[in-house]
């Protein structure tokens, strides 16, 4: 057996297992696919869940809290806000549970005018590139105003910011299934270069 056939085959099998490590990533892009589906399809349940796992969390969170400070006779620890931070987070949890959509409404008028902010500032430099007659105020006036528009559908349009996070979990997926797909088609070709032939 050649040297060259000696080196080759732990880095084929090493390759093998690249391969299934990239194909479980191409399940797990496809499951992010279907989740940014769910987002876009089922907009209000969506939040809703969300408010109820939110809220969960933290009245589960609050309530160890409290028994462990007790437990611990954190009462005698003069460093010890375990009882505060967990009445604290219990409250947190009721609100989310008793108000979870209202809080979700907020929180994207307040991502929506974010948005718009930073799209005008850009609006703003673009003017001023194109004022001193540097050509790539274009591009930048470009991407302002489609920033404009999302900050404009997240404030004014509800459930659209849930919407948009299940467009965004979608495109990270397909891009994730190309980019683990041509990694695959081109395992092979990284093994032959690491060993010094070619197919």
């Amino acid at each position: 057996m050649s040297k060259v056939e000696i080196i080759k085959r732990p880095i084929e099998r090493i390759s093998g297992d690249i391969k299934k490590k990239a194909w479980s990533a191409i399940i797990e892009s496809l499951a992010l696919i279907i989740l940014g589906i769910l987002f876009v399809v089922l907009q209000d349940t969506i939040i809703t869940i969300l408010a109820y796992i939110v809220g969960i969390f933290f009245i589960v969170k609050g309530g160890f809290q409290i028994i462990n400070y007790f437990m611990e006779k954190g009462q005698n620890d003069f460093f010890n806000n375990g009882l505060l931070s967990g009445v604290v987070s219990a409250l947190i949890g009721i609100a989310a549970l008793a108000i979870g959509e209202d809080i979700a409404s907020v929180f994207r008028i307040i991502i929506g005018i974010l948005i718009i902010y930073e799209s005008l500032v850009r609006i703003n430099t673009a003017t001023k590139l194109a004022s001193a007659g540097i050509s790539t105020w274009r591009y930048i006036i470009l991407i302002a105003l489609i920033m404009l528009a999302i900050g404009v559908i997240v404030t004014f349009i509800s459930g659209s910011m849930v919407v948009l996070i299940g467009w965004l979990m979608v495109l990270t997926g397909i891009t994730g299934i190309i980019g683990d797909i041509m990694f695959i088609q081109h395992v092979n070709a990284i093994v032959d270069k690491l060993t010094g032939t070619t197919k």
